[in-house]
């Protein structure tokens, strides 16, 4: 795509990017078939294509409007159009280059800048959110539904083993999981235990900055991306071997790290060391599946396959192109996988779209809940805390990490000898 970048940002880093990443696109519109906001709306400017065109007019020093930010707000950043891309577009950053350049221009009305700084604070801070979810389960009766569907009950979290392996990793803690699913790092941690690894916690960690610089205030994420870099650096030059992510829209930001700090002063190469030494949780077992997996098998072992619905986080099949392989390790663990229609689409979680975008959001919601339970399955299986509240707001049916299955399947008794 030719393209020519107004002065106010050509000869910027964001310029630089934006203009390499426009140039790839050959305008063929396979990635409008897989869209999900074009298929519900039917609109090409709430499609890849029609929104990488509304960049590119702002960029070239067309005026942004309140309505190109409406159609920039409406994509869900799923990059399911990535996954499609014959060029090899990175459309998610992009959008990210776009949606800043536009809301400098449009700005928010106070409402809406009002909470989306409520949720870029309040969201990203473990301490703040949990007071808040804390609060509100206290006077759970009294919020509105759609509040009360994402505030379950948190599961207390199991034991965490000590350290007590030579081999050790460091995992990200989170912001919002260590409230609504407490259990989760504590679960991968005692996996992890079993085939001789030592899950540690680094306290000086926190957000990833995914919530913040999505949310437009940039430079707080990437000081939260600072923070952690700080906090993991030093403990990977003392031998530790991975940052493990068990929320797999965190590890599509953490792995970019080296990319979003490329020109710290001070941090470019500790980044860039964070990020290469970042792994989701399913790459981390999969590479240890010769020890794990026939623990997996004994445990499964005369008993019968359960149906169980696998629903991949967005972050993690199009973000991080990770597929198959917690799939593979849930199998091994006597689940049986049923079909799922469209699992290339988004649950309607992303970030904070359910909280700015409700309705499309719920429209999304609807349609993965009748695809995940459309086999019939006992419960779902996902990779990532937004998706995992969200879904279990609509349904019925029991929603947990997968490594939360996989736990419970090796912490079960052998069944008893008829």
């Amino acid at each position: 795509m030719e393209t020519h970048l107004a002065d106010f940002i050509k000869d910027t880093p964001e310029g630089r990017e934006a203009e390499a990443i426009l140039r790839r696109c050959v305008h063929c519109g396979f990635c409008t078939a897989t869209c999900p906001t074009y298929q519900l709306l039917g609109d090409e400017l709430d499609g890849p294509r029609g929104r990488i065109y509304l960049i590119k007019q702002v960029l070239e020093g067309a005026p942004a409007t309140a309505n190109t930010q409406l159609h920039l707000d409406r994509c869900l950043t799923c990059r399911s159009c990535e996954s499609t891309c014959p060029s090899g577009v990175a459309y998610g950053r992009l959008a990210d280059i776009g949606r800043k350049v536009v809301e400098d221009q449009v700005g928010r009305g106070p409402l809406d800048g009002l909470k989306r700084k409520l949720l870029a604070t309040g969201l990203s801070s473990p301490a703040l959110f949990g007071s808040a979810a804390a609060a509100g389960r206290a006077v759970r009766g009294l919020l509105p539904q759609s509040l009360r569907q994402k505030l379950p009950d948190a599961d207390p979290a199991g034991p965490w083993p000590p350290a007590r392996h030579a081999r050790r990793m460091v995992v990200l803690e989170g912001c919002v999981q260590p409230s609504l699913a407490p259990d989760i790092n504590a679960a991968a941690a005692r996996v992890l235990d079993r085939i001789g690894i030592s899950l540690i916690r680094a306290p000086r960690a926190g957000c990833c900055g995914a919530v913040e610089f999505h949310l437009n205030y940039q430079d707080a994420g990437r000081e939260a991306m600072g923070r952690n870099v700080d906090a993991w650096f030093p403990l990977l030059e003392q031998g530790v071997e991975r940052v493990v992510i068990t929320a797999s829209g965190c590890g599509s930001t953490v792995k970019e790290y080296g990319h979003h700090l490329g020109d710290h002063p001070r941090l470019a190469g500790a980044a860039q060391r964070v990020s290469v030494a970042s792994a989701d949780l399913t790459e981390v077992l999969e590479a240890e599946s010769a020890a794990l997996v026939p623990l997996l098998q004994r445990a499964a072992a005369s008993r019968p396959r359960r149906p169980l619905a696998w629903h991949s986080p967005c972050s993690l099949q199009h973000g991080q192109q990770i597929r198959g392989k917690a799939e593979a390790l849930l199998e091994a663990a006597g689940f049986h996988l049923t079909a799922v229609p469209d699992a290339h689409l988004c649950c309607g979680s992303a970030g904070t779209y359910s909280l700015l975008q409700p309705e499309l959001s719920q429209q999304l919601l609807r349609n993965k809940v009748a695809a995940l339970a459309s086999g019939a399955p006992e419960g779902v299986a996902t990779a990532n805390i937004g998706c995992l509240t969200h879904i279990q707001s609509g349904t019925a049916l029991p929603v947990q990490h997968w490594v939360q299955w996989i736990d419970a399947v090796l912490d079960q008794p052998p069944p008893a000898a008829s």
